[in-house]
């Protein structure tokens, strides 16, 4: 049996989390509005995750761009950390939470 690649543990994770099923595509999205509802309803909707919704949602973004790492564009980085913004809208919460 082939060995997977240590550079894809991340890849595995965000497709065959536990925690949410995540839409197809959903970190490629245009709007970062779009990616946050997407997130959202991902999390809402979920009987495996371990954590509020805000949360699991907030932690499989946060950990996206964490592990995306230096291979996200400017533009890439700027567009998630909007929707990080829009989540918190979309959950009612303020940046302080």
């Amino acid at each position: 049996m082939a060995e997977k690649s240590p550079k894809r543990w991340s890849q595995d994770v965000t497709e065959n989390s536990n925690a949410l099923d995540l839409e197809k595509g959903v970190f490629t999205l245009k709007d970062p509005k779009k990616i946050a509802s997407s997130l959202k309803r991902s999390a809402e909707h979920s009987k495996r995750r371990k954590s509020d919704p805000y949360r699991s949602a907030m932690s499989m973004l946060t950990f996206y761009i964490n592990r995306a790492g230096k291979d996200l564009s400017h533009t890439q980085r700027d567009r998630l950390e909007k929707a990080k913004d829009e989540l918190r809208k979309a959950f009612h919460r303020n940046p302080s939470n």
